[in-house]
């Protein structure tokens, strides 16, 4: 039996986006800034993309950028906040440590040209506190960035509390929603979001097409310099074919996901209390606060690496951490930050599950997992050393 258990590293193109996409392959195929009618056509779809996304997540259509997918949009709406705040005297950006690395990364590079960044300690159970954005907020903070949902753990962060705190002190507030648009309810007005990142190919979009929404009179700073594009924000012929599958696709999943919900939270609560009999696992991550599909969960004796080939050999697609460090032997940031030790980290799962999935798939799973773990034991030395009690268990 084959199962994909990698929805958040990327997802299949779902028909309802394959068949909004192809006519703008094969028929209407022009450039959107021609001025005749057949650009003109393409002009049009794109404005529909813009109102169909807006309307998903309760903003206006002018508030829209289509970008290259989540890591651009990250890119450029902290880059936005830290070159604006810099006008003015402040060059402080609050994040936390278990961010994606297209906002780590990113920050990492505003600290080399002169910006202050703090990085909020993450507690055990992978959410942030209220209060610890509050205490790290200073005179001359310009941006507060925070995940929606954790790329790797899964953990849902108090989003409309920080971006109320935010905009009580007048601070820009930035999520990444990457993990959580399609899959959870967004409302950028309620949730007191000023700039919003998503990634199409998470929620059966193609990949290579994401949105940042910035919130109306929210300056923004190119990143990409070349034509007007995108009210002169993003320069470059829009994927016009990439756009409207993602506006499609992501109308399907909204429309759809109640029942997309109460499809998937049962194998994945049956994926954790299965798994969780394996001696010496644990859970990675609060269940209270949870997206409805990522199970992520720690092998003691084990190496994540090892356990993901086996996996592959028996037909299941998962994975040991976000699939932009997957090719890593170090172990996940995220699961440090919760303050799991390196020998607990490097055994990790994470394994993620759509509406495309089934329950049969899910009993393959149970089936496989606990056998590959109990091998991989036999033949690890640490293992051995921990049964033997020659090191203590630290699960």
């Amino acid at each position: 039996m084959f199962v994909y258990a990698d929805n958040a590293a990327t997802t299949c193109v779902s028909r309802a986006a394959l068949d909004a996409m192809l006519p703008y392959l094969l028929e209407d195929y022009g450039n959107p800034s021609s001025l005749y009618a057949f650009g003109q056509k393409a002009q049009e779809a794109l404005q529909e993309a813009r109102e169909t996304v807006a309307k998903c997540i309760g903003a206006t259509p002018r508030e829209i950028y289509f970008t290259s997918g989540g890591s651009e949009a990250d890119n450029q709406a902290i880059v936005s906040a830290a070159r604006v705040g810099a006008r003015h005297g402040k060059k402080h950006l609050i994040s936390t440590k278990f961010e994606h690395h297209a906002v780590l990364h990113t920050l990492k590079k505003l600290e080399k040209e002169g910006f202050e960044v703090t990085l909020l300690d993450v507690h055990a159970d992978g959410v942030v506190r209220l209060e610890d954005v509050e205490g790290a907020i200073r005179p001359d903070t310009c941006l507060v960035t925070v995940m929606f949902a954790n790329n790797e753990i899964g953990t849902i962060q108090p989003i409309r509390e920080i971006g109320a705190l935010c905009r009580e002190r007048g601070i820009p507030f930035h999520t990444d929603a990457v993990q959580a648009a399609g899959h959870m309810p967004i409302d950028v007005v309620e949730m007191n979001i000023d700039m919003l990142s998503m990634s199409g190919h998470k929620f059966h979009a193609p990949k290579g097409v994401g949105v940042l929404y910035a919130k109306r009179n929210m300056p923004l700073v190119n990143i990409i310099e070349g034509g007007a594009q995108e009210r002169g924000k993003r320069a470059g012929t829009e994927n016009v074919a990439g756009i409207v599958a993602l506006a499609a696709a992501l109308k399907e999943s909204c429309e759809h996901m109640e029942e997309n919900t109460a499809k998937i939270l049962p194998m994945r609560d049956k994926l954790f209390a299965e798994l969780s009999k394996i001696p010496h696992s644990k859970i990675n991550g609060s269940l209270e606060h949870h997206v409805p599909g990522t199970v992520n969960m720690c092998f003691e004796g084990i190496e994540g690496e090892s356990l993901l080939l086996l996996l592959d050999r028996e037909g299941i697609c998962a994975s040991s951490g976000s699939a932009c460090t997957s090719g890593s032997l170090d172990p996940s940031h995220v699961l440090l930050s919760i303050g799991l030790p390196h020998e607990v980290a490097h055994g990790s799962l994470r394994l993620s599950i759509g509406e495309y999935n089934s329950m049969d798939e899910i009993d393959h799973i149970i089936e496989v997992v606990p056998k590959v773990v109990a091998y991989l034991r036999s033949i690890s030395p640490v293992w051995d050393e921990l049964e033997k009690g020659t090191r203590p268990h630290l699960i």
